[in-house]
């Protein structure tokens, strides 16, 4: 079991592994991808939320989280261990839509900042004591103002009172440091089950306040003096605030409300997620993230449904991964009380789980709380005792975070290679489908080479021009009819490398949702050859100028001081393109301007004519292949990959082996001081 005073290439490792992943991408629809993108996500949330977090902070609170399916009493459960209400329970499923997290005051600064769960924005209530009013007050002056150095935060201010049975409402003017200004409400809400109400206001008035202001809101007890802030954002006492500096919830950001009580004990949190059946997405997806941030998993489940394929999922998870896990049986009968936990123990022990802690709560009516909507302190005594040792004794609490983080990184050495396998499916299939759009236009311009030599071109409308050019046809007109021809060779050829390589992708699965001829604007593709053989155009007739004002100066040919460059450029054109149908051309074009210069002219016209053919199909290749590029495969993940899990792996075993002499060297320390201790008495 490794120890968690770990040396920082430990950490290093793993923050390059942790980019790593987060660098992959899986977006082909290949069989096992889904997969791949859901253990992506897992892992990252893993290794942001709990493991680099708790190797860095091996000291910080045990945090245990209370998961399980719809309607197990996870909220009450947790608000039972407390003493009060922290967590909402209710008919409505799913009721848990917030996480509520759950520490001692003191612990509170572990929890505020992004230690752990940093994608979710902080929203805490502060603990109520006799100063309600006194916090009430400076709600709405010091919470709303910013008091000395604290941020703006616009939106609203909500300070609680524990005393009566209504509701006022103060407000007050201010800026902050930034130089914003503008009004805040501070809401004080009295009487029993105010504080959820408070809340409850908050989230709607910050969700508004963000989204109309773009700054954001802030939170609770204004009290003047500091205290706990907003997280990133402003408000003079203690509070949260949606706030647009770093951190700062925005509108749309999910949150997480932190609670304090002084009855739970110091190095202890609890933290009571969403329903991991929920109908809603988003709240399944937080349930899964935040269990991944636990050092201990509370897993609840009832009476009847404790043996759903949900919450044994989560239970073979743990196993997978060794985590410190507890399980709850709630809301047991008491008739069939000892059936159903032995059959529930029979399950777990079949599962390689017998060893895990398990506790049964029975089914109570609402009264047996006194009417608070609390199980007695009796029903959940053995759980809370349980999670009291651990997090007090410091032996068993290094124990329960030990295990599950080095649990989660030994997952890492069949987790990273199936990434890794995923990861090499998406390279080769990547190459599979740009592969086919290669070969297709290696047939393409194969297929325009041949029919250059051939004098395709010359052919139609350029054939007939060709025929009256020596009767004193018009040398633009003859140069106009090759360059469409050249354009309408080009864009049958691209147009059948497309339909070949489309075929060739729909036959192929990984292909399926993109889209080839869309995302490359296929339908632009005569216009944009067009433009490009143009080109092709000009150049030829500045290099048939070049060379006949050469041939001018020299007198090289016959005729060579009464020729026109655009004479010389249609022969040239002609002799490039009309193949064994133009043989004349050439003839002519030597006798115009000499042997010498002809020759040498056919050959710099025919390298610009085969660079140009070639700049024209790389062109719609690399826009047929832009929805491949788009997708960003890296080419090298699965190897950076791969990797970084060596990396990881070596740092691990050198820290392992360096655990034996550590423990002497903390021996031979305790030894001398007590020598010192004996001497000196």
């Amino acid at each position: 079991m490794a120890t968690l005073d770990v040396r920082p290439r430990l950490i290093d490792a793993l923050s390059v592994l942790r980019d790593r992943v987060d660098a992959a991408r899986f977006p082909l629809p290949l069989r096992g991808a889904a997969r791949a993108r859901r253990n992506r996500a897992e892992l990252l949330a893993q290794l942001d939320d709990y493991v680099i977090p708790r190797l860095r902070s091996p000291q910080a609170p045990l945090l245990a989280v209370i998961g399980g399916s719809t309607g197990a009493g996870k909220s009450t459960l947790v608000n039972s261990l407390v003493g009060r209400r922290v967590s909402e329970a209710g008919v409505l499923r799913p009721t848990t839509r917030t996480p509520v997290l759950v520490c001692h005051p003191d612990d509170l600064h572990w929890f505020a900042g992004p230690r752990v769960l940093p994608q979710l924005a902080r929203v805490w209530v502060p603990e109520q004591d006799d100063g309600g009013e006194d916090a009430y007050a400076a709600g709405g002056g010091r919470g709303a103002g910013g008091g000395p150095g604290a941020r703006m935060a616009h939106g609203s201010c909500a300070g609680h009172a524990p005393h009566g049975g209504h509701r006022e409402a103060h407000t007050g003017h201010g800026a902050g440091p930034e130089g914003h200004g503008g009004a805040h409400e501070a809401v004080g809400v009295r009487g029993v089950g105010a504080e959820r109400k408070a809340s409850e206001l908050y989230v709607e008035e910050a969700a508004r306040a963000a989204e109309g202001h773009g700054y954001g809101a802030a939170v609770g007890e204004g009290a003047a003096g500091g205290g706990y802030g907003a997280y990133g954002g402003g408000g003079g006492g203690s509070g949260v605030g949606l706030g647009r500096d770093g951190g700062g919830a925005e509108a749309g950001m999910l949150t997480v409300r932190i609670e304090t009580d002084p009855a739970l004990p110091s190095g202890l949190a609890l933290l009571d997620a969403p329903d991991i059946d929920s109908l809603v997405a988003r709240n399944r997806e937080l349930a899964a993230e935040l269990i991944c941030a636990a050092d201990v998993w509370v897993l609840v489940t009832t009476a009847a449904r404790y043996a759903d394929a949900v919450p044994w999922h989560l239970l073979r998870t743990a196993k997978e991964y060794d985590v410190t896990l507890v399980t709850v049986l709630d809301r047991v009968p008491h008739q069939i009380a000892t059936d159903i936990s032995g059959r529930y123990a029979e399950l777990l022990q079949r599962a390689g789980l017998g060893h895990v802690p398990r506790f049964t709560i029975p089914e109570l009516p609402e009264s047996a709380g006194g009417g608070s909507g609390l199980l007695p302190a009796t029903a959940v005594a053995a759980l809370r005792g349980w999670l009291e040792r651990h997090a007090q004794d410091p032996v068993a609490r290094s124990a329960a975070a030990e295990r599950t983080a080095a649990g989660v990184i030994a997952s890492l050495r069949s987790r990273l290679p199936a990434l890794a396998g995923a990861a090499a499916a998406q390279h080769a299939a990547a190459l599979r489908l740009a592969g086919r759009v290669e070969e297709a236009y290696e047939r393409a311009a194969e297929r325009v080479r041949q029919e250059v030599a051939a004098g395709e071109v010359l052919s139609g409308d350029a054939r007939a021009h060709w025929r009256d050019h020596g009767l004193d046809g018009r040398s633009d007109e003859l140069l106009d009819a090759l360059t469409d021809g050249l354009t309408s060779l080009l864009t049958c050829a691209v147009d059948e490398a497309d339909e070949r390589a489309a075929e060739a992708w729909r036959r192929d699965p990984a292909a399926a949702e993109v889209s080839l001829t869309a995302a490359a604007g296929a339908s632009g593709a005569g216009g944009r050859l067009g433009v490009i053989v143009r080109r092709w155009r000009r150049c030829l007739e500045e290099l048939a100028e070049e060379e006949t004002r050469e041939a001018r100066a020299g007198q090289a040919g016959e005729r060579a001081g009464s020729v026109e460059p655009e004479e010389s450029a249609a022969l040239l054109a002609t002799a490039l393109l009309g193949g064994r149908r133009a043989r004349t051309a050439g003839e002519n074009l030597a006798d115009l301007l000499g042997a010498q210069t002809a020759l040498r002219l056919c050959e710099r016209g025919g390298l610009l004519l085969a660079t140009y053919l070639e700049r024209a199909l790389d062109g719609e290749r690399e826009r047929r292949l832009a929805p491949l590029d788009q997708l960003t495969v890296p080419l090298d993940q699965q190897a950076e990959l791969i990797a970084a899990l060596s990396v990881l792996q070596r740092e691990k075993q050198r820290e392992t082996e360096n655990e034996p002499r550590q423990e002497q060297r903390q021996t031979d320390e305790r030894a001398r001081a007590m020598e010192k201790e004996e001497v000196s008495g």
